[in-house]
């Protein structure tokens, strides 16, 4: 009965859908995250006798309807192609749900309504690649010592200022940028997706201001603070460490030759000790007349 049902529905759509229908030239854009799922509501609440079709792409391919009968929804959504799986269709608005979009589900969605009056609404469907988490690194202070004023003055200078880049592989449609605050300092956006996004940054050892990394499109974006005292550091800071290590192993290797000539003595003195034992008791056995 079902079945016999659904071919009359399409049958009818095939005949009915064909006619004149009002539209507004509106068209709704909807931006996802793919992996989430997108609801496109139709605004309408499914009467008797009403017809909803929806259609995707330009060749209007149709992948779920609608049509009510005698106080009964009959519902056919598609299960074939990319929209496998996917669909679910309420019948009792007619609104179309897609489960775990994909990018091939990018496009145009038109929805039929015929009611007391047709009608016709576009929905323009964007499926954006999830986002990547920018990573900030910091370039290595060159802290070589050199004799002339004029390297000291120059590598004093450099010191005063910290070199970070904040670099993501590139998605679809996004923009890499820099911000001190909620104020963007700079931006970087590349439609080639075989390179990679890197935006430098220069701040100061001392800057107090609150410093992020941000990539966005127009559904989300990722943040990455940036910690100045963690990825920012002096020569002297740098320095300082490996002086503390180089004095930490000459310790450790005093304390070990000491150790050992410890036990090198204890060693040396333990036969003479022996040695004399022995010729304590010779001489008193001898002059005791045990022996001769």
């Amino acid at each position: 009965m079902m079945s016999d049902a659904a071919v009359f529905f399409l049958c009818v759509c095939v005949t009915t859908f064909s006619g004149v229908f009002s539209d507004t030239d509106e068209v709704k854009s909807v931006s996802v995250t793919e992996g989430d799922s997108v609801s496109l509501n139709t605004d309408v609440q499914v009467q008797r006798g009403d017809q909803i079709l929806w259609t995707f792409g330009p060749q209007n391919t149709r992948i779920a309807e609608i049509f009510k009968r005698d106080q009964m929804n009959y519902v056919f959504v598609s299960n074939d192609g990319i929209f496998r799986d996917r669909l679910q269709m309420d019948n009792q608005t007619g609104s179309l749900t897609i489960r775990n979009i994909r990018s091939e589900h990018t496009g145009l969605y038109k929805l039929y309504v015929i009611s007391s009056r047709k009608t016709l609404k576009r929905f323009n469907v964007t499926v954006y690649a999830p986002l990547p988490i920018p990573v900030i690194s910091s370039h290595s202070l060159n802290c070589s010592s050199s004799s002339s004023s004029s390297s000291s003055s120059s590598l004093r200078s450099s010191e005063s200022r910290c070199s970070l880049v904040c670099s993501v592989w590139n998605v679809s449609d996004v923009t890499l940028s820099w911000y001190a605050g909620i104020s963007v300092l700079s931006s970087i956006s590349v439609c080639d997706l075989s390179i990679s996004l890197s935006l430098p940054l220069d701040v100061e050892y001392q800057d107090n201001n609150t410093y992020s990394c941000v990539i966005n499109n127009p559904v989300r974006n990722q943040t990455t603070h940036l910690d100045i005292t963690e990825l920012c550091h002096t020569c002297e800071e740098l320095v300082q460490p490996s002086h503390w290590v180089g004095k930490s192993v000459s310790l450790v290797i005093l304390a070990v030759l000491v150790v050992a000539a410890i036990i090198f003595l204890r060693t040396k003195s333990k036969p003479g000790t022996q040695k004399g034992k022995y010729y304590f008791f010779h001489q008193r056995y001898e002059h005791s007349g045990f022996i001769q």
